[in-house]
């Protein structure tokens, strides 16, 4: 069957324009610019790393002079990976302040760990000068608030966890640490959509709130799971599948395989059962990025794979998903709506932002909102950047995605290591859908999902800083 697919007219034809886009596209001079990694090499000239290398000095000569370093040996604190670990495994399963509290414990490890010794270097990536900036530009945003004690909590998490991606590159040392946390993000993964597929069978409180009970009545339920809501779950989900994916494509071992590919399919049916018709989109996205960089042959395969995905699945999700567009239905109209009047606020308030949080948004929304409708935010992640913090927060945050997707498509395309461009290409897919979804919502909105976005934009970088990592044969 497939000698006959590939020596029919059509598949070479397809073949022939996949081929000819592939070598506009890599003899662009654009492309070529925009894959230039952004390494300049001049890391340690920059005025952070002066700043930070004077602080390192201050900060190992107080450890010497109190004996903290020796003290600190063997303790649980000066192992950040554990911590880092537990974060990750746990973000999306336990409430948004004990979650807080081990960010907190893992910035502290990785200050413990770095403390006694002046020689370790900070981890370097273009793309973390950004974090810093974007927490400053939510510092700013958050006292310069129309109300600056309803910023304060939004504004303070909004700026701690961005930086929470450089303490994840800091307290990984190995290539193993790295694949460990991977196998941990997606066991975390597969029990949250456990759980899901649990609420689904057995039924849970408010599931019938979030559809349109007129338009979408063979519903019966969204699944939300541990996140309380189903566009969050859809969320974290985009997060991790890819990643997922590429544990099942990287393991050798045909047990470990099984038992993941179990965990991706759990978490497939899991993203069905929130019928976020943004989620479905961003997967759908996020997969053909995934196999097209992985091989353009998949070109055709994802033609098919979507011709038998519309003849395969049920009406009720192809009726769902269809309905992208419809103001008919109550969820999109009510969007439509609120993109109105936060539009509207950012005619005046474009330039300073109106402050992080819930608070903020509700002082001002209503004097600009359409049709008499409320909301707690405005359903677009970049409309709601730029009303808390202004054209500087949006812009900074366009910065940190350009320099992420700068630096990992530069990795993928000189990459010789099989495991770590399939990582490379799921850290690309993984961001990419779930940027997709946030055009329908306020993905920070869930300051556990927030995290878990930086999370992964620090795994990524690590992908592609592999070098540093210990045990890495070919950096």
């Amino acid at each position: 069957m497939q000698r006959i697919l590939e020596n029919s007219k059509v598949y070479k034809i397809l073949m022939t324009m996949s081929s000819w886009f592939a070598v506009q596209w890599q003899d662009s001079r654009i492309i070529d610019r925009f894959l230039s990694s952004g390494h300049d090499g001049h890391e340690a000239d920059s005025v952070i790393a002066r700043v930070w290398q004077r602080l390192r000095l201050f900060q190992s000569t107080l450890f010497n002079k109190l004996r903290l370093t020796g003290r600190m040996d063997g303790s649980l604190l000066t192992k950040p990976f554990i911590w880092v670990s537990a974060t990750i495994f746990l973000a999306p399963i336990l409430p948004t302040m004990i979650i807080l509290g081990l960010s907190l414990v893992s910035f502290l490890s990785v200050y413990l760990t770095f403390g006694g010794n002046s020689e370790h270097k900070l981890a370097y990536s273009p793309v973390n000068k950004y974090f810093y900036l974007f927490s400053l530009s939510y510092i700013i945003a958050t006292f310069t608030s129309v109300t600056v004690t309803g910023s304060l909590y939004g504004g303070a998490l909004t700026a701690l966890f961005p930086i929470f991606a450089v303490i994840l590159q800091n307290a990984v040392a190995s290539r193993r640490q790295l694949l460990s946390l991977l196998y941990i993000f997606a066991l975390s993964g597969a029990a949250v959509s456990a759980y899901g597929i649990y609420q689904f069978m057995f039924g849970a409180s408010n599931a019938a709130a979030w559809y349109d009970s007129e338009m979408f009545s063979a519903i019966g339920m969204r699944v939300y799971s541990t996140l309380e809501n189903p566009n969050v779950l859809a969320e974290f989900l985009l997060l991790v599948i890819p990643f997922t994916a590429a544990v099942i494509m990287i393991t050798k071992k045909i047990l470990v395989k099984l038992f993941f590919t179990g965990c991706l399919g759990v978490m497939l049916v899991c993203l069905l059962l929130t019928f976020t018709r943004g989620g479905w989109l961003g997967l759908l996205i996020a997969a053909a990025l995934f196999l097209i960089m992985l091989d353009r042959r998949f070109i055709l395969a994802g033609i098919f794979g979507v011709a038998l995905l519309y003849l395969a699945l049920p009406d009720i999700i192809l009726d769902r998903f269809l309905s992208i567009g419809n103001t008919d239905d109550s969820s999109t109209s009510y969007r439509v709506f609120i993109w109105m009047g936060s539009i509207e606020m950012l005619r005046d308030f474009w330039f300073t932002g109106i402050g992080p949080g819930t608070a903020a948004f509700n002082r001002i929304y209503p004097l600009y909102g359409f049709n008499t409708v409320t909301a707690p935010h405005s359903h677009n992640l970049y409309l709601q950047i730029m009303i808390e913090a202004g054209i500087s927060g949006i812009l900074i945050f366009f910065a940190i995605v350009f320099s992420y997707f700068r630096s990992l498509c530069a990795a993928v395309r000189k990459e010789k290591d099989r495991v770590f461009k399939i990582l490379q290409i799921a850290a690309i897919s993984s961001v990419f859908g779930f940027l997709v979804q946030s055009a329908t919502d306020h993905s920070f909105y869930n300051y556990r999902v927030m995290l878990i976005f930086w999370i992964v934009i620090g795994l990524g970088i690590m992908t592609v800083n592999r070098s540093s990592l210990e045990g890495d044969e070919s950096g």
